[in-house]
């Protein structure tokens, strides 16, 4: 039996982020002003010839699924990679810091210029519409943040976790995802996250606060050409 999170990107759409979807009952995708993600329902090719309806020539979207991602004709795998996906699912030891503040619509700009330089995935002047952002600030600059951005029943994922250079190995990261793990456990879901399996010290991390591996993803990048 399919878990909901084997295909994260539909299942948020198809529930919690039906709002945001574009695209019909066979395949749905966020707009391109807030993530560039897209999926299908399945894999049989009336749902593939929906998906690629949903590309415009030129035009990239990334597909993560725990299956092997195919596609249609007319579209192209420009990049692939091997993810995993985590589920926290026992509590978090609480973590309480002055320092940590909601981000509102006044730090949309710092927060991209931070998620620019460390690229720790799509985001956008918008992505602050799918989830809550939490942030810390030093001397009024935003030095580290974390948020959250697709949202399934019973489960929101923690996204966006990054830490200016400046700021790198000062526990941030940790204290950020632990707070926003708890903010979304306190509303009785679970969190879950992804990134890349190559990315052993972030795995490392995650499962020190109490991640475990719940499956692993096809993450590709693709394109229709211009």
């Amino acid at each position: 039996m399919k878990h909901i999170l084997d295909r994260p990107v539909w299942s948020a759409l198809d529930t919690c982020h039906r709002a945001f979807a574009e695209g019909g009952s066979l395949a749905r995708r966020y707009p391109a002003s807030i993530v560039p993600f897209a999926s299908t329902a399945a894999d049989d090719a009336e749902s593939l010839r929906a998906f690629g309806a949903l590309v415009a020539p030129g035009e990239s979207v990334i597909m993560a699924q725990a299956d092997e991602v195919l596609l249609p004709a007319g579209l192209s795998v420009v990049s692939k990679a091997d993810a995993v996906q985590m589920v926290a699912e026992a509590p978090l030891p609480a973590v309480s810091d002055a320092r940590i503040q909601r981000l509102d619509e006044n730090d949309a700009g710092e927060m991209l210029a931070l998620a620019s330089l460390t690229r720790p995935g799509p985001f956008s002047l918008k992505a602050r519409s799918l989830g809550d952002f939490w942030g810390v600030k030093v001397e009024g600059r935003l030095v580290a943040m974390a948020g959250e951005r697709m949202k399934q029943p019973g489960y929101t994922e923690l996204s966006g976790v990054c830490s200016h250079p400046d700021f790198r190995g000062g526990g941030l990261g940790r204290l950020l995802s632990q707070f926003v793990s708890n903010q979304i456990l306190a509303r009785g879901e679970l969190p879950y996250l992804h990134a890349y399996a190559s990315n052993a010290a972030a795995i490392k991390l995650y499962e020190s606060i109490g991640f475990r591996l719940r499956s692993t993803i096809n993450v590709a990048v693709v394109q229709r050409p211009g």
